[in-house]
């Protein structure tokens, strides 16, 4: 199976700027997920001693990404989501997920990233994390 080509940040952008609410956006803000060699287990909890991440197994509720975007699309003051998630196996280094938000000013537009970044990886997604003899 052939991967999910990421898209442009810069076209997303572009397109953003030429949307019908763009000029009521003061703020764009970026989330560029990737696979990282480092344990979720080490970087979150503050395990020690992880084998290192050789890659990732990753999917995705298609529905509940677009419920997600919906609810971050509701928000105040939020008037441009988008958001792409890869899928399969994953080496470290590759993109998970990206996620652009446009809005009013930056407190909303922090608050509206943070939440759909939230939602999508604790509702959304599965991640498997994989490490060398395992």
């Amino acid at each position: 199976m052939d991967k999910k080509k990421a898209p442009s940040l810069d076209a997303w952008l572009q397109e953003a700027k030429a949307s019908p609410d763009a000029d009521r956006i003061g703020m764009y803000l970026f989330h560029n997920g990737v696979v990282r060699a480092t344990a979720r287990a080490q970087v979150r909890e503050g395990e020690g001693d992880c084998a290192p991440v050789t890659g990732m197994s990753f999917a995705y509720d298609a529905q509940r990404v677009a419920r997600a975007v919906e609810e971050t699309r509701a928000m105040d003051g939020i008037h441009y989501v988008r958001a792409w998630l890869a899928e399969g196996e994953l080496a470290v280094g590759e993109d998970i997920m990206l996620v652009l938000v446009g809005g009013d000013i930056r407190p909303h537009v922090v608050d509206a990233l943070q939440s759909l970044v939230g939602k999508l990886k604790g509702e959304c997604v599965t991640e498997v994390e994989r490490s060398a003899g395992a």
